[in-house]
């Protein structure tokens, strides 16, 4: 085995790691490992990382489906509208530029980032969140469905990062519950998009099963971890994965004097967003974990 491809399979299993615990991240790690390490070319990386995360996704809901972590009808009818909304997002895309599709793409990730962060504002009357578990209305699912599916067919992405906060903020389910069902209507997209690549794509199909392969032992432990991760834990992981490879897209796409003034100015807005909440807002997370720790009892 060469370096080169221990390489590719060891980061094969970090897709799936990422797919299992946070249903999303598959695409956006898929394609970069298969263009930059594995060498392929961009639509076969592209058509690869499509039945990689298909395969993997739909390995990985058996594993959540037994920890009663999927709503079926939810994620079917989500999967057939967002299929649906990603054709006619995919038509209009062949009319804009790709860099201002790119730039597109970074600018959501980002602004989603922000809202897992940030959490559902609904509250029961303990004050905590209200999740719901059962399944969702059959109207806002579609809805929901055909305008993700239309924004990533818009911008070229599986969708997961977007699938999984409709799912958990806009739909009301828990996080967990919303990465195993986010993994049903992403398999359903990538299958649908596949197809429509085999048409025009040949592949190396000894590698993109290699990698397929790795990818669904890393989903197997990831979806292990997903129902004992705490659900705040989760979400905010999820937050800080997808607010990183926003930035990072962001960045790859500006001219290459400013990419450097671009990242140093994000470090100082996340520095300054630190400093605000620490020493301005009371219920800031940093100071009450920071307290928290001051309050443990040292050893005798």
């Amino acid at each position: 085995m060469t370096v080169t491809l221990f390489l590719v399979l060891a980061l094969s299993v970090v897709i799936g790691l990422s797919l299992g615990v946070l249903g999303g991240g598959g695409s956006i790690l898929t394609v970069p490992i298969l263009v930059y390490v594995a060498g392929f070319e961009a639509k076969e990386a592209i058509a690869a990382s499509l039945f990689v995360v298909g395969v993997t996704s739909a390995v990985s809901v058996i594993s959540h489906a037994r920890g009663g972590r999927v709503m079926w009808r939810t994620g079917l009818i989500f999967g057939a509208a967002g299929m649906a909304g990603a054709f006619v997002g995919g038509l209009l895309g062949g009319h804009i530029p790709g860099q201002i599709l790119l730039i597109a793409f970074a600018i959501m990730m980002v602004a989603t980032s922000v809202a897992m962060l940030r959490g559902r504002k609904k509250k029961n009357v303990d004050g905590a969140a209200a999740p719901v578990k059962h399944e969702l209305p059959i109207g806002r699912v579609l809805l929901d469905g055909a305008v993700v599916g239309l924004i990533t067919g818009l911008v070229g992405a599986g969708g997961g990062f977007l699938v999984v906060p409709a799912l958990a903020l806009l739909g009301g389910l828990p996080m967990s519950v919303a990465v195993g069902t986010s993994l049903v209507v992403i398999a359903m997209k990538s299958f649908a998009g596949l197809a429509g690549y085999l048409t025009t794509v040949q592949l190396d199909w000894g590698l993109t099963l290699g990698v397929t392969a790795a990818a669904i032992i890393g989903s197997l432990i990831g979806s292990k971890l997903a129902g004992r991760i705490p659900e705040a834990a989760l979400r905010k992981a999820f937050g800080w994965f997808v607010l990183a490879m926003g930035t990072f897209v962001l960045t790859q796409q500006a001219p290459a004097d400013l990419r450097w003034f671009i990242a140093a100015g994000v470090a100082a807005l996340a520095a300054a967003t630190a400093g605000i909440c620490w020493f301005f807002i009371s219920s800031c997370p940093l100071r009450n974990r920071a307290g928290r720790r001051s309050k443990i009892p040292s050893p005798a």
